[in-house]
């Protein structure tokens, strides 16, 4: 652990997150195992309902409570155990060791304070700087993304989507943190500006040498942007690899489920091919393994018992049954017997 650790910004470890309320308990997060490496950026993909945002929220300690409650697992960001700090060291830690970019520019920003004194707030109280240097900075912040300084004394509703976008770029960048969370940040904008503001994200990442964990649905987005992939459904990761992993070698049927359902010029005028029923209820979850139920793959032992993560080679592996019995690279076919080994 401790070599891992020296090559890592972020390790999740059998993290359990449930939101309990006197009706239901809502399963958000279950049993998830994550690692983001130093310098790379970690595409963590998934359906609406995932538990995508919530591990985000974890990670910067923001579950919100009374009803938000770590069950079970450790969060280990820059070496720091996250879980074990107090509000007050928290406090420190966001911003300077992590930031997060929310997927919605129109609703994270104060209405009421300019652009420049936001940033500038925030580098009053993480950096110390005094108010003169503070808006300075913050001037040269904006400048950073591609906004005029000049621009720093206006109001957020002064700006396009696009442009209040790249302001909550440079709010997450302000104090330089190891580690940068993008929740959606493209959700908002149109595809020019979507371009735009990855190619952005991408060049400020290399300048400041840090890390990136780019939450998104957005197969197109973690193809531009990533180096390292995990695949989460029902609050657990159900597969993860380096981006070509993924893309070339997928092993889970709901991974090859999401591929599939996205158009490709190649097949013009055929049918997409979406993945069958919906993600399972959180506070009802399904026994067993929580894809079975629209897996065109699934065995009575999926309906049964929960499967174990299966390894592939040093950076792929899949949660599925459908390799207890073998090391085959591809998905097997519907039909594939385990007992007779890998269909040619």
């Amino acid at each position: 652990m401790e070599e891992l650790t020296n090559k890592t910004i972020l390790e999740i470890e059998n993290l359990h997150v449930h939101f309990v309320s006197k009706v239901e308990t809502v399963k958000a997060i279950n049993g998830l195992d994550l690692v983001v490496h130093k310098g790379k950026t970690l595409g963590l993909v998934g359906e609406t309902g995932a538990g995508k945002t919530t591990t985000a929220l974890a990670v910067l300690n923001m579950v919100a409570k009374p009803q938000g409650k770590v069950i079970a697992g450790k969060i280990t960001l820059d070496g720091e155990d996250i879980l074990s700090k107090t509000e007050d060291q928290m406090e420190s830690i966001r911003g300077n060791t992590v930031s997060m970019i929310f997927q919605d520019p129109m609703t994270s920003l104060n209405p009421v304070m300019t652009v420049g004194d936001q940033i500038a707030e925030v580098l009053q109280i993480h950096k110390k700087l005094s108010k003169a240097d503070a808006a300075r900075e913050a001037k040269k912040m904006l400048e950073t993304v591609g906004i005029p300084g000049t621009r720093s004394g206006e109001y957020p509703h002064q700006f396009s989507g696009g442009m209040k976008q790249r302001v909550l770029i440079a709010l997450g960048l302000a104090c330089t943190p190891k580690l940068l969370i993008a929740d959606e940040p493209t959700t908002a904008l149109d595809v020019t500006i979507q371009a735009q503001v990855l190619e952005l994200m991408k060049d400020l990442k290399n300048q400041m040498d840090m890390s990136m964990l780019m939450i998104t649905h957005d197969l197109g987005i973690v193809a531009e942007v990533c180096d390292d992939v995990a695949v989460m459904y029902a609050g657990t990761i159900i597969e993860s690899g380096t981006l070509e992993d993924i893309f070339d070698r997928k092993r889970h049927p709901y991974t090859e489920g999401l591929f599939n359902s996205l158009p490709d010029v190649s097949r013009r005028g055929q049918s997409l091919k979406p993945i069958g029923g919906q993600m399972p209820n959180p506070a009802d979850l399904p026994q067993g393994c929580a894809f079975h139920p629209r897996c065109e793959y699934a065995t009575e032992k999926c309906s049964r018992e929960e499967p174990p993560m299966h390894r592939f080679s040093e950076t792929h592996c899949a949660k599925c049954w459908l390799y207890e019995h073998t090391d085959e690279c591809m998905l097997v076919s519907k039909d594939y017997d385990p007992s007779q080994g890998v269909q040619e």
